[in-house]
Order: structure tokens, then sequence, then C-alpha cells
């Protein structure tokens, strides 16, 4: 019986096991990854590592075993997520695992824009398939911003969220929370709404990023189609820039990634991490 985590190393997952191996034995921990060889630091610390390719479902039948946690990190390309999800959840059924964890996003079902339709959508399917379950509802990751200072230095910080608050995280606080989970007693068929201690509006991160910068970085409150085109002209794919723009209008003006519930705390066992930590981190690399 052993904890199991998908995408073991992507940029969620490599902090979850990392996490992991602060709490258990290396010999508990199992790397399931589309490309083994980028886990064989892992395997050089004593993880197993097995092939598990969201694409692939026929590597999926050898991903799992009977009793296993798993943690089902989702897929990262938006549209095909469904399909992905799907097939981990039928081969984690089929072999017969113990409880199996997703990291969706905050609110659930309630979570009114296109980003959450995919994780809404797999957050069924796993209830439907009698499953032991915990839903990690993960709220937005203060390096959605913070990866982009370079561009933002430059530029400015380019939103069309207005005043609404974000309850951001660092990244590495959802994966301790994931480790709390995956090893301890009392998640069964539990839903953890995710976020950050402290709000911040996008205007507030470009003065916290001035601050600490020495550099005047400008916050432009864009109306939808101006973010598109601003979007689309940096380089994303039209699919990607919609649906990010749809967060700032859809989800984040509206109050949905604000969060409050005091459940990343609590899982983690002591505050978030802040805005101007974050800032200062990322200022350093």
């Amino acid at each position: 019986m052993s904890i199991v985590v998908t995408g073991a190393t992507g940029q969620l997952g490599r902090l979850v096991t990392a996490a992991l191996l602060r709490r258990v034995p290396a010999s508990e921990v199992v790397a399931a990854v589309r490309d083994p060889q980028k886990a064989s630091g892992l395997a050089e610390q004593g993880v197993e590592v097995r092939t598990a390719d969201y694409d692939r479902p026929e590597t999926l039948a050898g991903a799992f075993r009977a009793g296993d946690t798993v943690l089902l990190i989702s897929g990262d390309t938006v549209g095909r997520r469904v399909p992905q999800h799907t097939a981990v959840v039928g081969a984690a059924k089929a072999a017969g695992v113990a409880r199996l964890v997703y990291t969706g996003i905050l609110g659930g079902p309630a979570a009114d824009f296109v980003l959450a339709d995919e994780h809404k959508a797999t957050e069924q399917l796993i209830v439907d398939s009698g499953l032991v379950h915990t839903f990690l509802r993960n709220g937005w990751y203060t390096e959605n911003y913070t990866a982009q200072i370079p561009v933002q230095l430059a530029h400015g910080v380019a939103g069309a969220a207005g005043a609404g608050r974000i309850g951001a995280a660092p990244r590495a606080d959802y994966a301790e929370a994931a480790a709390a989970v995956l090893t301890t007693g009392g998640h069964d068929n539990t839903a953890y709404e995710l976020s950050g201690d402290d709000t911040f509006t996008l205007a507030e991160y470009a003065a916290e990023l001035t601050r600490q910068s020495g550099t005047q970085v400008d916050h432009h409150d864009l109306d939808a189609p101006r973010l598109l085109d601003v979007l689309v002209g940096a380089g994303l794919p039209v699919p990607v820039a919609e649906v990010l723009v749809d967060v700032d209008v859809n989800a984040i003006r509206t109050g949905l990634l604000e969060g409050g519930s005091g459940d990343l705390a609590r899982l983690i066992g002591r505050p978030t991490g802040t805005l101007a930590d974050a800032v200062a981190e990322a200022l350093k690399n």
C-alpha cells in the first residue's frame, strides 16, 4: 500500500513529492509519471517510479495497486482534462485503490467560470465512481503572477479583474496541504476550499512589485476584448487567452477566487505565504 502521486515531476507534483518525503519513508511513495527518465532523481532517493500517461490509458493499468492512496493532479491542458481524468479514475477504480485525492479548483460546483468546468466534471465522475475521495479545491497560485515578473517590470500588470480580490498562496503551500491529506486520516469524502490567508487586487500586486523592485509597475485594467488582444499578441493561443480573460472577468472580478475558508492554513498548520514574501522570493531568482 503506497501513496501514488501522478504528475510527480510537474510543477505541483514535484513539490508534493518533496513534502511527502519529509513525512514518510521513500519506500512508501510512488511517482507516477509520463516520462520515467525525468524521475530518475526520485528513483535514486528510493521512490518507486511507475509510468502513467493520461493520454495513453494503456499505461494506467499498471500505475495503481489495490490499497494505494492516489493523488490525481489535474492535467495541464484545458480541453483535454475530462477524457484524461476519466481514464485515470477508471484505472484507479479497477485497481481497487483505497482513496483518490483530486486537485480541483476553488469553489467546486459553485465555481461559475470556464476554467472550472472540467474540474467540476471530474469531481462528479469521481463521486459517480464510488471511490473514497478527497477534493483539494486549489485557489490561485501566487506564481501565476510572480512567474511573469520580467514582463511586468517592462510592461506593467495587465488584467480585466477590476477591484476583485485574489486569495492566492504559493504553490508550495498547496503541496504541503496535499501531503498532509495524503498522510493522515479523517479526510474521506471531504472537500477542502484552499486559498491564501490574505487577499490582494492586481493593483495591489503591482504596487508591491513596484515597492520591492524599485521599478514603477503600472496596473492596466483593461476591458475583456483588449486583454484578449494583449494576451494573444504576447503569444498565447486564442483558446488559452480566452480562458484567462474569463478568469479575470467571471472569477476574480466577481469574488470567486477570493476564498477565505482558512482550510489551507489549517491543513498546513501555519499561516499561508504572503504576497510580499512571494514577490521577494521571485525577485531573487
